[in-house]
């Protein structure tokens, strides 16, 4: 079992940047494939980039480049430095930790974007 604490949302004007963050307890943290979804009004949840417990990462073609994931497995946490963000980034986001077939999910962060 594992718990997620998800932090860092906010509103923010186009071009700027924000930092997510994501603690988890409960479990040994570092087998755990670490990642952040987000769902925007009336879409389905998607991937926005992943992390594995020996630090490959993967990341949906539309934040290439502007968003950058890491973990710190002493620690337990996860980040995701969002930048040059968008409108089109505005949505909810989740942490989530993965092993197989088992997802834990924080509660959502909601990240808005907007003039």
């Amino acid at each position: 079992q594992v718990q997620l604490v998800d932090s860092g949302g906010g509103l923010v004007q186009p071009g700027g940047s924000l930092r997510l963050s994501c603690a988890a307890s409960g479990s040994i943290f570092s087998i755990y494939t670490m990642g952040w979804y987000r769902q925007a009004p009336g879409k389905q949840r998607e991937l926005v980039a992943d992390i594995t417990g020996g630090g490959s990462t993967n990341y949906a073609d539309s934040v290439k480049g502007r968003f950058t994931i890491s973990r710190d497995n002493a620690k337990n946490t996860i980040n995701l430095q969002m930048n040059s963000l968008k409108p089109e980034d505005t949505a909810v986001y989740y942490c989530n930790a993965r092993i197989l077939s088992i997802n834990f999910w924080g509660q959502g962060t909601q990240v808005t974007v907007s003039s």
